[in-house]
């Protein structure tokens, strides 16, 4: 099948492309390389022995999107990665992430409608739930008041969905994931933020590989048992099988409504200190790091609970908090070796 992979030179998207390919499917990428590179396709190619098909557009320029779409109607499925990310800076910059991600998704299910494509996987977030009341989260939360603006956009991506869903023939899947964090077991594809990093894992990395002096944990204060922020840590690989087995799901028919939602997390909830602790041990190293204020936006705590993904689709993380460190502790090497 031909499978569109939006942002799919990124982090989660790259991988993604991989298990993808692994089952034989044709993939095609749209992605305007604003947190990327166009030589992911090459690296990808590296692993699978494949090379996707890159076509690079902003997916908000609604004629380029309408034109793709018109070129390539005989697409079976879409996994939409493609959008801003970063939770402070959403919060500096609201209308960039409304703009960016909202129109883009807009343009994008326009497209599918106005060429019969009938199945897409949307990329989710566990930050639709805010502060949940109760944890571990599972799917049939109360979606909250959003504490930062890129949460709000996964809040109202969802709504359009949904809405857009009840008015046509397409199916859709939310995929909520957590804080997908490691890399690709050959190192040759990993997480590789343009400019300062805003995820904690590669500022670990970097920090340790002496790119940055210090590493930043963001309050110590928090109602948690050693004073940091909480989260639940996947796999990336772990994540992109998950959206393969969701799209083979819709291809095949075994949708039991035509929206879903399902959480991805592991089930377990590790503190920044933690993760710290974890990274220090695999690796024999001890980290450079201070605590400092938190970070506007960030909630205090939040896990899955992954009981109806693993149940409904079969899926279930695999990969421990140590194997994650240690993966993105391999692939910061090999990108060391490799300059």
């Amino acid at each position: 099948m031909k499978i569109l992979v939006t942002g799919g030179t990124g982090f989660i998207g790259s991988h993604t492309v991989v298990e993808l390919q692994a089952k034989k499917h044709d993939v095609i990428i749209v992605d305007n390389l604003s947190n990327s590179s166009a030589d992911i396709v090459d690296k990808i190619a590296l692993i699978s022995g494949i090379k996707p098909e890159l076509e690079v557009f902003d997916l908000t320029d609604k004629d380029l999107t309408s034109d793709f779409f018109k070129r390539h109607n005989d697409i079976s499925g879409i996994i939409h990665f493609a959008a801003f990310k970063a939770v402070g800076e959403s919060v500096q910059k609201p209308l960039l992430y409304y703009r960016n991600n909202l129109e883009s998704l807009v343009n994008i299910l326009q497209g599918m409608k106005d060429n019969n494509i009938k199945n897409i996987v949307f990329s989710s977030s566990c930050t639709v739930y805010g502060q949940p009341d109760e944890l571990p989260v599972s799917e049939n939360a109360p979606i909250k008041l959003a504490e930062s603006p890129y949460g709000n956009t996964k809040q109202i991506s969802e709504e359009i969905i949904k809405d857009t869903v009840k008015a046509t023939d397409i199916n859709a899947v939310a995929l909520r994931y957590f804080n997908p964090i490691g890399a690709h077991k050959s190192a040759i594809i990993g997480e590789l933020p343009i400019g300062v990093p805003n995820n904690l894992v590669p500022f670990i990395t970097q920090t340790a590989i002496g790119i940055r002096e210090c590493l930043s944990v963001f309050g110590d204060t928090y109602e948690t048992p050693d004073g940091t922020a909480i989260r639940d840590y996947i796999h990336v690989v772990d994540l992109a099988e998950a959206h393969v087995i969701a799209v083979d799901r819709m291809i095949n028919n075994k949708m039991k409504n035509n929206y879903e939602v399902f959480n991805l997390g592991t089930g377990n909830g590790y503190s920044v200190l933690e993760v710290i602790n974890s990274f220090e041990k695999v690796t024999g190293l001890k980290l450079n790091y201070k605590i400092v204020d938190r970070r506007e936006g960030d909630i205090t705590q939040v896990w899955a609970n992954p009981d109806y993904s693993n149940n409904e689709l079969g899926w279930k993380a695999k990969k421990g908090i140590d194997e994650m460190t240690l993966s993105a502790w391999k692939w910061e090497q090999a990108l060391a070796n490799n300059k």
